[in-house]
């Protein structure tokens, strides 16, 4: 087995190291991100893959990921694992879709729900012992996940005929332009910024670079939050027009 991710503010990294971990020890957990991914992922037959979920939507990085690598999918036993702020419908099922397209045998499919990611946005925002609260019943509905699985038996959320019907009319719908591009909206105030370059250095689309020691952001952005919730002056917002909360996973833990 080896574990597959994608993540921005570390929700979907920890609940995959917790699964494959309680499933197999010894197996291996990669980014996305990582060089050289598509040639581990040809040495194993069992793979479980985690991605956060966006408009109940797959991340345009993730979607050109997928396709970019489309060889490398054919015949492998995949469970996906979808996390989420609010709700997703299929969000699980998106991913499993697009890679039964190029072979996958899909097993099943988990939802986890997580502490939202979205700190520029006030409304979405939950108390701290609330967003712990959710940590730990992830790890709970994780290990009963695994449970599961070992008894032949893995769960199917986000996989079906209904679920897909709950993420159809639940969101995409209606937001689903927002994850057909990569965003031009992510927004840093030169006026904060220190030009301390750790946004450059953790944008996993290389879309920001310091111009005269000021970040500048360019029009590839794939909305992970990644650099909202770690540049030190709070100088960069995608959706709203404040950083309201920096939401790692650390802090939840």
């Amino acid at each position: 087995m080896i574990g597959v991710y994608f993540s921005g503010t570390g929700n979907s990294k920890f609940c995959i190291e917790k699964f494959v971990q309680e499933y197999d020890a010894g197996a291996a957990v990669f980014s996305i991100e990582s060089e050289d991914l598509s040639g581990k992922i040809g040495q194993h037959e069992d793979i479980v893959f985690a991605y956060p979920v966006q408009y109940s939507n797959i991340p345009k990085i993730v979607r050109d990921y997928i396709i970019n690598h489309q060889n490398i999918w054919k015949g492998k036993r995949i469970f996906v694992i979808a996390t989420m702020g609010l709700f997703s419908g299929d969000g699980a099922g998106m991913l499993a879709r697009l890679l039964e397209k190029y072979g996958a045998h899909i097993i099943g499919g988990l939802h986890l729900k997580m502490p939202d990611c979205i700190g520029d946005e006030k409304v979405l925002k939950r108390p701290l012992e609330t967003n712990k609260r959710l940590v730990a019943n992830a790890e709970n509905k994780i290990k009963a996940a695994v449970r599961e699985w070992r008894n032949e038996n893995p769960p199917q959320e986000g996989i079906g005929f209904f679920y897909h019907l709950a993420g159809l009319f639940g969101q995409r719908l209606y937001f689903s332009n927002k994850t057909r591009h990569y965003s031009n909206k992510l927004k840093i105030d030169a006026q904060k910024c220190i030009g301390c370059g750790k946004c450059v250095a953790l944008c996993p689309m290389k879309n920001i670079d310091l111009r005269n020691q000021v970040a500048v952001a360019d029009s590839r952005c794939t909305m992970c939050y990644r650099c909202v919730s770690n540049c030190p002056k709070q100088a960069i917002t995608l959706l709203g027009k404040q950083v309201v909360e920096q939401c790692r996973i650390e802090n939840y833990l």
